[in-house]
């Protein structure tokens, strides 16, 4: 008996044909036909749960992954700033790092100056978020 189904490889979605013969499936794709043999019994059903995305909460604080010299500030208090814009230069083991920005919105605090020795985790300046009105 065949049966067709929708399935979803790497988040491509495909229509198959799926045949058993002796517990052997034989799958149809795109006009490519497989064969697959599994472990458990003829119509097994196996349902994979998705796991629940959880918007994650991104801080305005930040702060430094590595100790480090900071090199230059690209922002000053008062500045806006767009996500992923580069905000200071940290060097650290001679490797010029760019410190990017986690979040958008407007500069309220910093921290730190051109020159400054820092610790790994030092709170370097802060961003206050963009109203979502």
């Amino acid at each position: 008996m065949e049966t067709k189904r929708k399935i979803v490889i790497d988040d491509e979605e495909f229509e198959v044909t799926l045949s058993n013969n002796e517990g052997v499936w034989k799958v149809l794709v795109d006009g490519h036909e497989f064969s697959v043999k599994t472990d458990g019994g003829v119509g097994r059903k196996v349902v994979r749960k998705r796991k629940e995305s959880r918007k994650s909460v991104k801080s305005g604080v930040v702060s430094s992954p590595i100790p480090g010299k900071i090199v230059s500030l690209s922002v000053g208090n008062g500045d806006s700033v767009l996500e992923g814009d580069v905000v200071m230069i940290l060097e650290a083991m001679k490797m010029q790092n760019e410190i990017q920005a986690p979040i958008s919105g407007k500069i309220t605090q910093m921290s730190c100056e051109p020159g400054d020795s820092i610790e790994a985790n030092s709170p370097l300046l802060i961003i206050e978020p963009e109203s979502t009105e």
